[in-house]
């Protein structure tokens, strides 16, 4: 392990309607909020943090032209229920099946409401990155987090960790990645790790397969996982 999953964060032009949104639907609490940036804790797993990108280009699930590069996958009790809470506080309806409903928020992300145990709470049941190879990207990830891999398949991957949650990742046969930070090809999600020493923690994440890009702040770095999704080492 060289990390911790701490947060998901979203890019959205209004942070404070988007972190609404999800704190309405899930009853997730604010734990911190400034003008760029919200965050809301979940009842277990990372953090769902809200960024702000004024510039932000939504998905338009299924376009491939504006495709998205991730979502969140959400248990919850009754999942009628919790889709009609979020159309009435923006969400639109985009699909789904006997088990599942699948939803843009009001920035656009796509988010799926997976049948949960009854009674309990709205929960994040995995965040999902897409990618051309899930299982080079799942492997990847389960090496920086120190997550055990629980499904490999035609369609994806899954691992996860009690202590972090699950990450899944969804097999796409034309991945358009973000070019962060090029505006034209823009991330929609990133995900933030914890570590102890940045300066330990960098060159075993290159070794794995990571890249470091533009950007850094007091205690972060970006970088791109395999398939291009931006990620930062907090600390």
């Amino acid at each position: 392990m060289i990390g911790k999953l701490k947060s998901v964060v979203l890019d959205a032009p209004d942070i404070a309607r988007l972190a609404a949104f999800y704190a309405g639907m899930a009853g997730w609490p604010q734990q911190y909020a400034d003008d760029e940036w919200i965050t809301l804790t979940t009842p277990d797993g990372p953090r769902i943090c809200f960024q702000l990108a004024p510039d932000h280009v939504p998905p338009r699930w299924p376009d491939p032209a504006y495709p998205q590069q991730a979502h969140l996958d959400l248990y919850a009790p009754d999942i009628d229920a919790a889709a009609e809470r979020a159309v009435a506080a923006g969400a639109i309806r985009l699909g789904g099946g006997e088990t599942w409903h699948t939803l843009a928020d009001p920035a656009g992300h796509p988010f799926d409401l997976c049948r949960g145990e009854a009674g309990a709470p709205v929960s994040l049941f995995a965040v999902t990155l897409d990618t051309e190879d899930a299982k080079k990207l799942s492997h990847f990830y389960a090496e920086l987090l120190g997550m055990e891999v629980q499904y490999e398949g035609d369609e994806g991957s899954l691992i996860g960790a009690k202590d972090q949650g699950q990450v899944m990742f969804q097999q796409i046969a034309e991945h358009r990645p973000p070019r962060w930070p090029d505006p034209a090809y823009p991330q929609q999600f990133h995900l933030d790790v914890l570590v102890d020493d940045i300066e330990a923690a960098e060159p075993p994440a290159l070794a794995i397969g990571a890249t470091r890009v533009a950007g850094e702040g007091g205690n972060w770095r970006v970088y791109a996982d395999p398939a291009g999704h931006p990620f930062c080492l907090t600390w």
